[in-house]
């Protein structure tokens, strides 16, 4: 028996980067440390969220289109 590996697909929503964070309302409304710590809030998940989605996509483009397994024969 041979075993073949497949690259897998990935679908384009995937490729898409993460959302844009949220613009603050213009009236304003927020305090200073609220507007602080939001922002802080935003970047974070924003940061976590491209870096999650793009080693997803990097580890997936990297893998060969095809090979065949090792089976220490």
């Amino acid at each position: 028996m041979i075993t073949e590996l497949i690259k897998p697909v990935l679908p384009d929503e995937a490729r898409k980067p993460c959302a844009a964070p949220e613009k603050l309302p213009d009236e304003g409304g927020l305090s200073e440390a609220q507007v602080v710590s939001l922002w802080g809030a935003d970047r974070v998940n924003l940061k976590t969220c491209e870096s999650r989605r793009a080693a997803a996509v990097n580890a997936v483009d990297a893998a060969p289109e095809s090979m065949e397994a090792d089976h220490g024969d």
